[in-house]
């Protein structure tokens, strides 16, 4: 078997310069890291990454926890993860909660008895358990898509989202200028902090434009494609039933147009249609679905820069990061072709009617004074 040694002597170097070439622990000369690296490949050398993190207490492996990998906008969010730790060196174990929070605790601690260095969590309506049993044992985490409150015993952990109350409200707003006083909402799963400020942003836009808030034009789709096709039913079954409808994720809209075909009604002919949640084949739908798209490779990108953070010092102050999303405005809102030019979507001002916003305690951390909006570290 190859070992360390081997690989000094063919470069030519000490086992120490070796050593710092592979786990990057001192800057190294080009030509030198060079005939190192040329060494090891001639010689198929394999570091021991068990013996490694004896030595290190670090195993340069992150831990990601996020449900519904299945789904596209997930499913790119982990490939901004993967892209990024694996830049910086890190390997990358994957486990799904299913949004369910005893699951959730039970494979975040798995993550943990693994020995990874860090956990990213896109935590479920009930984070509680898995967050004191990460604040009780100083696990460096990073929360993403979701935001939940202040961690007990003063523990530290970083955040980051997109926007979501701006541009839920751009897009009630712009069903409002075209005429539509009956706006209906499929909402998230209760008790996530996506939905409180998507539902925030719907009522912001109605009273933006001088519509009233009718509660009957509100029903819980609970984050998923059967749970948006129930409500959709519910919405379209009212004696005053919506003129337009907006959808609060991806996986709710596929459920409401199954839920709209199944009524033989067609978009935008009986009901206009807006999503939050762009993905790939939303432009090839007859008509094109206008939704928001979120930033999703960059919120998992920027997931790992503020886990590295956090890494290298433990003890800075806890930062939450939101990014913009942008809206792709198409035709199933009832807008001709062509579309008009893509623009970004940005956070409003409430409206003064309306109610202070209801952040439940999951989302407490949102608070503008504990945001960096619109930008990365």
């Amino acid at each position: 078997m190859t070992t360390m040694v081997d690989v000094a002597r063919r470069a030519g170097v000490s086992v120490a310069t070796v050593s710092h070439v592979l786990n990057a622990t001192r800057p190294v000369r080009p030509d030198t890291r060079a005939a190192v690296l040329g060494a090891v490949d001639e010689l198929g050398y394999t570091p021991n990454t068990l013996a490694r993190s004896l030595v290190t207490a670090r195993t340069r492996s992150i831990g990601l926890a996020v449900s519904a990998i299945s789904n596209p906008y997930f499913t790119e969010i982990l490939q901004g993860v993967e892209a990024s730790a694996l830049e910086a060196g890190y390997g990358l174990l994957i486990a799904d909660p299913h949004d369910d929070p005893r699951h959730e605790r039970t494979v975040v601690q798995l993550l943990h008895e693994r020995r990874v260095d860090g956990v990213i969590v896109a935590p479920s309506a009930e984070p509680a358990e898995m967050v004191g049993y990460l604040a009780r044992r100083t696990v460096p985490a990073v929360f993403l898509d979701r935001l939940v409150g202040p961690a007990p015993d003063g523990a530290r952990h970083d955040q980051v989202c997109a926007e979501n109350t701006g541009p839920m409200r751009q897009l009630v707003e712009h069903l409002a200028a075209l005429g539509h006083t009956r706006i209906g909402l499929v909402a998230g799963l209760p008790g996530l902090s996506t939905t409180t400020e998507r539902l925030q942003g719907y009522r912001e836009g109605l009273c933006a434009r001088g519509l009233p808030f009718v509660p009957e034009l509100v029903a819980d789709g609970n984050s998923a494609a059967d749970g948006a096709r129930e409500a959709t039913g519910r919405l379209l079954a009212a004696p005053e039933p919506p003129t337009a409808l907006l959808t609060a994720n991806n996986a709710m809209t596929i459920g409401a147009l199954r839920a709209l075909r199944e009524r033989g009604l067609e978009v935008p002919r009986d009901l206009a249609l807006a999503c939050f949640d762009d993905f790939s084949w939303a432009d090839l739908f007859a008509p094109r679905l206008t939704a928001v798209a979120q930033p999703s490779r960059e919120i998992g990108a920027t997931a790992v820069r503020l886990l590295l953070d956090r890494l290298e010092d433990p003890d800075r102050a806890p930062r939450t990061v939101r990014l913009p999303c942008t809206l792709r405005h198409r035709t199933s809102c009832g807008c001709p072709e062509p579309a008009p030019a893509t623009a970004p979507t940005t956070a409003s001002t409430p409206c003064p009617a309306t109610l202070p916003r209801t952040v439940p305690p999951t989302a407490a951390a949102a608070s503008p004074a504990a945001e960096e909006r619109n930008r990365t570290p």
